[in-house]
C-alpha cells in the first residue's frame, strides 16, 4: 500500500518520465524553468572567507570615580535602540566634590564593524563611537588596536576609523543598488558581546524611508544590540550594507533590521578620508508628499513630486524663484517620485554647483535654476505667522463653508505675502479638510488667490462632484488641503 506521499512521489516520477519521451518540437516549445537555489544555501565557506574582516569595537569614556554607568549592553539598548544617550549616571556630593575625585576608564558600549583596506580602515555606525574617548577594534586572532575615530556622520549613521596596522584582511564591497529582494544574506557581529556571531536571512524590501538622507536595506537578518556597524554580506561575500537599526516592540530583534546601503557608507567613508567631514548640499525648503488628491486637483495626473511647503527667506531656493506651493518634480534631470527622494538627491549634489529644478505651477511645468548651498547642522525651519481666531461668521459661509476676509497691508508685510485670503471661519467640509479661522489660503486648484471676492467666485463656479485643492499657510509652512466633494 503506498502512503499519499508516496503516491505524490510516484506521480511527480511519472510525470518526469513522460517528460522524457516528447518530441524534441515539444520540448523545445515547453517552457524552461530554472531554480536560482537548487538548496538551502550553506553559510560555513562564506562565513571563513569574510569572517576574519568583521571585527569587535568597544569604547570607554573617562568618567569620575562615584559616577558609574551601566554595562555595555544596556548602554547600546538605550543609546540606539531606544533612542536615548544611555542611562543617567548617579552622582555624589556636589560640584566641589566632582572636581577633587580622580578618573577611571569606564566601557561605555560594544558593537561591531569592519575592514575595508588593509592598512587598517575600518567602517562602523557613528552612534557605536559616539562621545567615545577611545575605541578599541578586536580581531578575530585577538590582536587588539587602538583606533583613531577619522569622522563619523550622524545623518548616514557610518563613521570612519583607522587602526595602524598593515597586512589587515579587508572585505570587498558589493553594489548595493543591484540588490534583489529575497535573495540570502548574512551579518556577522557581536550581539551582546558575543564576538564573531553569524546570523542569516533574506532581504525583505529595498529602498525604505526610514532614514533621514539614504533609503534603508531591510532584511530579516537576526541583529541584536551589538551588532551595530558590522557588515551585511551577500552570497558573493561582497558587503551590501551596514548594519544599523532594528524595529522592535521588545528593545531586541522582532524580525526587522535595517542597514546602511553600502554604496552611500563608501561616499561617505570617501569624504571623510579626503577632508574629515561629510558635506552636503541645501536648497532651503521645506516639503511634503503629495496625495493622489493633490495631483487630481493641480491636473498632475498623478500622485508624484514633492510639495514646497516653505521656502527660507533668503535660501537659495527663493533666490532661484521657487515658491510656496510648487511641485517639484525633477532635480537635475531626475525624476522625484517621492517627496523623500529630494533631499537625497539635493544632499549628494556639489555645495556651489548650479541645479536644474523641474517644478510644477498653475497647471504647467517649468523650469528652476538654483545654487546648491551647504547643509550645516541644526539648521531648523523658523517658525512664526499668524493665529487662529476663534468667532463665529458674521455673514454666511460660501458653499466650502468657509468666510474668508481680504489681507490689509500691514497683513501683507508681517506674513511676507502679496495675496492670498484671511480664513474667518470654517465649518463643514472645509473643516473636515482641516482648514481652521487664522489660515491664509494662497491659492485654489491652480489659481492665486488675490481677494474674497474673487475667492468666493470662484467658489460658486466649482464642481460640485470634484475634489477642491486649497493651498494653505499656518506658522510660515504651506501645505495643501483638499476638500472632497459632498457624498
Amino acid at each position: 500500500m503506498i502512503s499519499k506521499t508516496g503516491s505524490a512521489i510516484l506521480s511527480a516520477l511519472m510525470f518526469a518520465g513522460a517528460s522524457a519521451v516528447l518530441s524534441p518540437a515539444a520540448q523545445a516549445a515547453a517552457p524552461v524553468v530554472t531554480a536560482a537555489v537548487t538548496g538551502l544555501p550553506d553559510f560555513a565557506d562564506l562565513v571563513d572567507k569574510v569572517g576574519p574582516a568583521v571585527v569587535n569595537i568597544r569604547t570607554t569614556e573617562h568618567v569620575r570615580l562615584g559616577e558609574g554607568g551601566p554595562d555595555e549592553e544596556m548602554q547600546e539598548f538605550l543609546r540606539r535602540f531606544f533612542g536615548g544617550q544611555g542611562a543617567p549616571r548617579g552622582r555624589r556630593g556636589g560640584p566641589q566634590q566632582q572636581q577633587q575625585q580622580p578618573e577611571e576608564e569606564v566601557q561605555r558600549g560594544v558593537g561591531s564593524g569592519f575592514i575595508i583596506s588593509d592598512d587598517g580602515y575600518v567602517l562602523t555606525n557613528a552612534h557605536v563611537v559616539e562621545g567615545a574617548d577611545e575605541v578599541t577594534v578586536t580581531l578575530t586572532d585577538r590582536r587588539e588596536f587602538k583606533a583613531k575615530v577619522l569622522g563619523a556622520d550622524k545623518r548616514s549613521d557610518v563613521a570612519l576609523l583607522k587602526v595602524d596596522a598593515r597586512n589587515l584582511p579587508s572585505l570587498r564591497m558589493g553594489d548595493s543598488s543591484k540588490i534583489r529582494v529575497g535573495e540570502w544574506v548574512i551579518a556577522i557581529g557581536s550581539p551582546f558581546n558575543l564576538e564573531n556571531t553569524v546570523t542569516a536571512g533574506i532581504i525583505s524590501a529595498k529602498s525604505r524611508d526610514t532614514g533621514e538622507y539614504l533609503p534603508l536595506i531591510q532584511s530579516d537578518v537576526a541583529v541584536n544590540p551589538g551588532n551595530s556597524g558590522g557588515p551585511l554580506i551577500n552570497m558573493r561575500g561582497e558587503v551590501i550594507g551596514i548594519n544599523s537599526q532594528i524595529a522592535t516592540l521588545s528593545g531586541a530583534y522582532n524580525g526587522i533590521s535595517f542597514a546602511v546601503p553600502i554604496d552611500e557608507g563608501m561616499r561617505v567613508a570617501d569624504q571623510i578620508k579626503k577632508t574629515g567631514k561629510v558635506t552636503r548640499g541645501r536648497i532651503g525648503v521645506q516639503i511634503s508628499e503629495v496625495t493622489r488628491d493633490v495631483a487630481e486637483s493641480l491636473g498632475l495626473g498623478r500622485a508624484h513630486g514633492a510639495e514646497v511647503a516653505m521656502v527660507e527667506p533668503g535660501g537659495p531656493a527663493e533666490k532661484g524663484g521657487i515658491r510656496v506651493g510648487d511641485i517639484i518634480l525633477k532635480f537635475n534631470g531626475q525624476d522625484i517620485e517621492k517627496s523623500t527622494d529630494l533631499p537625497r538627491l539635493v544632499g549628494g549634489a556639489k555645495v556651489g554647483s548650479r541645479a536644474s529644478v523641474s517644478v510644477w505651477r498653475r497647471g504647467s511645468q517649468m523650469e528652476v535654476p538654483i545654487t546648491i548651498a551647504e547643509l550645516r547642522d541644526e539648521e531648523v525651519a523658523p517658525k512664526g505667522g499668524q493665529k487662529p481666531k476663534k468667532q463665529a461668521p458674521d455673514q454666511q459661509t460660501n458653499a466650502l463653508g468657509l468666510q474668508v476676509s481680504d489681507l490689509t497691508a500691514a497683513q501683507k508685510r508681517d506674513l511676507k505675502v502679496n495675496a492670498g485670503v484671511m480664513v474667518e471661519f470654517a465649518e463643514g467640509r472645509a473643516a473636515t479638510a482641516g482648514i481652521r479661522s487664522g489660515d491664509l489660503i494662497l491659492q485654489m486648484n491652480n489659481v492665486e488667490l488675490t481677494n474674497a471676492a474673487q475667492f468666493n467666485g470662484l467658489v460658486a463656479k466649482l464642481d460640485p462632484k470634484k475634489p477642491v485643492a486649497l493651498l494653505v499657510q499656518r506658522e510660515n509652512v504651506s501645505q495643501y488641503l483638499v476638500i472632497k466633494p459632498r457624498q
